[in-house]
Order: C-alpha cells, then structure tokens, then sequence
C-alpha cells in the first residue's frame, strides 16, 4: 500500500471516529480564509526585497539575524477546527517520517538510525514557501495538502505558516513544563557568494527554529567549504553539532541544514552499577551501560507475536516508545497502519534498557530521489520565492541527535520492594529494538529511530 492510500484510509477512519463533528477538509484547515485570490495577489508588493548573506568568515552578526524574535507566530487555538488541524497534521508527519524511515532503513542496514519526522517535514514546508508554479504544487502533494478545487499557488505562503505554527507549538510543549530536558533546534542557509535570497523567505522561517543563520561559501572548494560549514555548525551550538558534513556538490548555490537534539535526564529511572550484555547479533555482544525503570506502563505483545511495545514516560512532556522483536523476528517497523502504538494495556513492568547516545544525519534529496521523486528539488526547480537567481539546491541535511541518560536521583534502590504484592513483567533491551519519540500532549512524533549498537558512534 503506497503512502497516498494509507492516508486516505487514516482519513476515512479519523471522519468515522469523529462524525459528529462537521467535517472540513484538510487543505481548508491550512488555508488562508479571506479574500479571493485576486486580493492575495494585490497584497504582495512590487519589487521583492532580497539580500546578500555575509560570508561565513565574517565576524559580525548581520543585521538580517539580528532580531528572531520577531514576528514569532501565535499558537493556534483551541477551537474544534484548531484540534482538527492538529490531528491531521501529526498524521501526516507521522507517515511521512515512517516513509522516510523505510528508505534509509534499507539503505542503511546493521546501523543506528534516528531521524526526527518533525524536522523533515518542517523542511518541505520550507521549500514549499519559496516555491511557485508547478513546484509548488508537487511540494504541496507530497505535503498531503492538495485542495479541493482552485489555485494551489494563490495560499502557498500563508498555508506554509499555519503548519509552522503548530509543529512550533508542538516542540514548545516540549520545552514547556521540564527542566530535566534540553530541546533545541538550529536552522542554516548556506548560499553561494553573491547569491540574492529573499528578505520574507527567511524571515517566513524564523518561526521554525530556535535560532536562524544565514551565510555565504563558495562551494566551488568543497574541501574547504566542508571544513567552514562544520566549524559553524560547531561554533554556533556551542560545541555540541559535530562532522554535519563529508562533501558538497561544487555546482550548488544553495545548501539547507537543521539540527535537532533533544538530552534527557530521566529521574524516574536508575543507572546499574555495572554494564550489561548487548547483542548486536547472533555471534556479537558488547558491554553497555543501562538504564532500569520500574513502574506501571503501557504495553502489548502484537497479535501475531512478532514484537512488544512499551510506552514509558521520560519527562513531564515526553514518551518514549520502544518496539522490541521477539525471539529473532527481523526488526522492522510495521508500516502499513498505526497498529503497533494503539491498544496498549497498562502493566506493572521492569524495564532494562541502554542508556542512548544516538544521532542521525539524512539528505532529503537523497529520500526524495530513493522515493523517485530526484527533481523535487532538482535543479529544474522553481524556487523563485527563495531566490531571483536560478537556484541549484544542493544537500539538504536533517541531523538529529538523542541523549537518554539518568543520575537516578528520583529511583529506590528496589523499587519493586515497594509493591510487594504485584507481579512485574520483566523487559529487557538487550538486542536491535526501534525507538520513537512522542510529544505527551499531543502525540506527536518528533523523533523515530533503530539501535543496533548502543556503542555505534559514541
């Protein structure tokens, strides 16, 4: 079953389940609700204002980045149309992240994954706001926001927006109510020298990330170009956003990268005194450090026995979700439904697992071209809303970085001595399991990966 039809099935399941609700397609949750297209179009000023990003050995901040906080966007509301566009939203970020996550799955076997399904299709968002004509819509078709009837180009900047306001609102609620997290993201343009980008494009994705930079490199030595792009990386997150790249292409103009990291100190869980075995396969172990939870938390053993799922809490705001295969079923995520997260039932459990240290680098021209789609972003691109120069798009990189550690300030030395009338399921992560990461609030998947070794690049 392709992606489309998995959607247009969830779609018919969400009407089903809320049909007592007035039904408004998804497009007209996104779209902007007054004037005709006519109006929109009288709106736009003549002459777009561009700019010359600095070069990336320049000292100064440019007065371009002066200011992110402004125009930062309001969360949407409460209304039954604002939870409707939630719902939709995180469901299309979820399959498009699971979609993505099959690609690199095959493509990368017998590794760590981790990917971040927010981030990514934040990118496209990106892109789909400098985006015009026939670009613009292929974006907003993968995007699952085809209208109904009319223009697709009259809405494209003021849809774009209102998704950005509810995935922000989404990873506020991250940061919101813990301390015991740190949740950051950071957005960079890399331009070739001389290169005019548009004032609005950039300042339509301050809103997007935590922080926005916008530099010029002459792509033309990539040698020299990797080593400026990954020291800034790595000067402008305090050290923490490391080797972004290996290679670009000498003939791009532009270069898009995102980096998102969330570190947890999970109080609620205690670090064993000794490392424990870890089985990377049949014939391979390691020593690792592990983290145990003890507690009621959600759970099931999937109908055809193949895996088992447990939900655990990891901060006020965040869940962890683990799938781990039974006996040696291949450990691969279930992709035709939502199945593997629904219908958990509430278990008094141990839980053993490794404390993570896991990060993950993607092109999503590399998944566009593995989903045959390679001229998405091609360079017969119209990214005229980006830039007056015949833009040549180059890697567009989505790094994602999860730390899961413990102090164990908040756990018993035994806690099941606390519950000495209840039976505790013990489960243990000692072999490749699958990850994912969801906001408590809304449910939302902000991260998604595989552990095959807990050692793999620490």
């Amino acid at each position: 079953m392709n992606l489309a039809a998995e959607l247009l099935c969830l779609l018919a399941c969400l009407t089903t389940l809320t049909c007592d609700r007035v039904y408004v397609h998804p497009f007209n949750l996104f779209s902007f609700k007054k004037g005709t297209c006519e109006e929109l179009e009288s709106q736009v000023p003549e002459g777009k204002k561009t700019f010359v990003p600095v070069s990336i050995e320049s000292q100064t901040t440019p007065a371009y980045e002066d200011d992110l906080n402004k125009d930062k966007l309001e969360a949407p509301g409460r209304s039954s149309q604002g939870q409707q566009a939630l719902s939709y939203l995180k469901e299309f970020v979820h399959f498009l992240g699971v979609q993505f996550y099959s690609t690199l799955q095959e493509a990368r076997r017998d590794q760590n994954l981790l990917l971040s399904p927010t981030s990514l299709y934040g990118s496209l968002v990106s892109f789909y706001l400098g985006a015009s004509n026939q670009t613009a819509a292929d974006l907003q078709g993968l995007l699952e926001f085809v209208p109904p009837s009319g223009d697709p180009d009259c809405i494209s900047r003021v849809f774009g927006q209102e998704v950005f306001s509810i995935l922000r609102m989404i990873e506020n609620l991250v940061k919101s109510r813990d301390e015991e997290l740190q949740f950051s993201k950071m957005l960079c343009l890399f331009s070739a020298p001389g290169v005019p980008l548009s004032l609005l494009f950039v300042q339509d994705l301050l809103p997007s990330a935590d922080a926005l930079y916008a530099r010029a490199v002459d792509f033309t030595n990539p040698s020299e170009a990797v080593k400026q792009i990954n020291a800034f990386m790595e000067a402008k997150s305090n050290g923490q956003s490391k080797c972004l790249l290996t290679d670009v292409d000498p003939s791009a103009d532009l270069l898009f990268a995102v980096d998102v990291r969330l570190a947890v100190n999970v109080k609620q869980a205690s670090r064993l005194e000794e490392a424990q075995e870890f089985w990377v396969d049949s014939n391979t172990k390691v020593m690792v450090p592990m983290l145990s939870f003890v507690g009621t938390f959600n759970y099931k053993t999937d109908a055809s026995g193949t895996f088992s799922v447990v939900e655990v809490p990891i901060s006020k705001t965040m869940l962890l979700v683990l799938l781990q295969p039974i006996n040696d079923s291949k450990v691969e995520l279930p992709l035709q439904s939502l199945a593997w997260l629904q219908q958990l039932s509430p278990r008094e459990i141990k839980l053993t697992l490794p404390e993570l240290t896991i990060e993950g680098s993607s092109d999503l021209q590399e998944l566009l071209a593995n989903m045959e789609l390679p001229t998405l972003l091609g360079k017969g691109a119209d990214l005229s809303r980006i830039s007056d120069a015949n833009l040549t798009v180059g890697k567009v990189i989505n790094k994602a970085f999860l730390k899961l550690t413990s102090d164990g300030t908040g756990q018993p030395e035994n806690p099941t001595a606390q519950k000495e009338d209840a039976v505790f399921l013990d489960v243990t992560l000692n072999k490749p399991f699958l990850l994912a990461v969801f906001e408590e609030k809304t449910r939302a998947m902000l991260f998604l990966g595989r552990v095959t070794n807990p050692l793999q690049g620490v």
